[in-house]
């Protein structure tokens, strides 16, 4: 009883993070086109959510000294890499594409998990990768020659290169006596990509006018800075939080599946407010794409140091489980990059 009443509390801030991930995008590219860099919107992104977390970088403040190389990956890949290329890439291709085409982070950490660790996996987490992948040749239409913008695809794939080092960072933080809380983990992650995002992206020549101005949102004018407040304090701040909490209190697996929902979200809201919509062969992709990190996702087994190795994503608010000798959640560390 009391483990019904756990998930279901867990539930409901699982489908706020993929709610609040899954907008990041649309209210993003509105600012874009209103004449800010996809870098400086990032910048401002995670620079506005570290400030909102500094108490929650003081409080796990031992992180520092404990775990360095941990909280330094994590800011490189997991923030800035994530957020930097997924901002690039939806500055030139849609929202929804970008999103899916991140979706092939699962099958690169197969690869690794196959291939570098020489770990076995399950062989229903394999036919979940390849209907991913599968779908995703959908999504992007290779069969018209890829009708997309190269560098957008090649931003959205880099964006998902970036998931694979979290996700092996998410695997090391989780390991010895004293796991690395994940909380502390994003507050810092936060610090290191902002400060790593300040010299790359030089917010000194972003344009603070925009800001002050107004920005296109399927032809109605919305205050920049209203788009900018939700993309810091709900599909950053609300949603790393969230996804922390519902973590804790769902099995791995439920989690995951849940997060798939940030992709249908971002597409849903891609075609109502910015007018995206995808063809019905790029719909049927999606979804497959959507089916295939659910089959993956929910074919994890149970924890045993031979069991084969089970992967699930979701891009913004993604989860990635890598079993081995050590319980689910000693070794589950939610994501909040987004992407998105």
């Amino acid at each position: 009883m009391q483990t019904t009443r756990g998930r279901s509390s867990g539930l409901v801030p699982a489908v706020v993070s993929a709610l609040a991930f899954g907008g990041s995008g649309v209210a993003a590219k509105p600012l874009i086109h209103a004449g800010l860099d996809p870098l400086h919107v990032v910048w401002l992104r995670v620079t506005g959510a570290a400030l909102v977390l500094l108490p929650l970088a003081w409080r796990h403040r031992a992180l520092v000294t404990r775990r360095p190389a941990l909280l330094a990956g994590f800011g490189l890949l997991g923030v800035a890499g994530v957020q930097a290329c997924y901002f690039a890439a939806i500055s030139r291709i849609p929202v929804g594409v970008a999103l899916l085409v991140e979706y092939l982070a699962p099958a690169l950490v197969l690869g690794w998990v196959r291939f570098v660790q020489r770990r076995p996996v399950s062989r229903a987490a394999a036919v979940g990768v390849v209907l991913a992948v599968g779908g995703l040749a959908c999504v992007v239409e290779v069969w018209s020659g890829l009708g997309f913008d190269a560098v957008g695809l090649l931003l959205a794939l880099a964006a998902a290169g970036c998931q694979v080092g979290y996700f092996v960072l998410a695997d090391h933080g989780s390991e010895g006596e004293k796991p690395a809380d994940p909380a502390g983990v994003i507050a810092y992650g936060l610090l290191v990509g902002a400060l790593l995002l300040t010299v790359v992206a030089r917010p000194w020549g972003l344009d603070w006018s925009v800001l002050a101005g107004s920005a296109e949102l399927r032809g109605s004018q919305v205050p920049a800075v209203l788009l900018l407040a939700w993309i810091v304090l709900v599909a950053t701040v609300a949603a790393y939080l969230t996804g922390v909490i519902s973590v804790r209190r769902l099995s791995p697996q439920v989690a995951g599946v849940v997060a798939c929902l940030e992709a249908v979200v971002a597409t849903v809201l891609a075609w109502v407010l910015l007018g995206e919509h995808l063809s019905l062969p790029q719909t049927v992709g999606g979804a497959v794409v959507l089916l295939g990190a659910f089959i993956a996702q929910s074919s994890a087994p149970k924890a045993s140091a031979s069991a084969p190795v089970a992967v699930g994503e979701g891009p913004a608010g993604a989860r990635s489980e890598v079993r081995g000798p050590r319980t689910a959640a000693e070794r589950e560390l939610p994501t909040g990059s987004g992407p998105a």
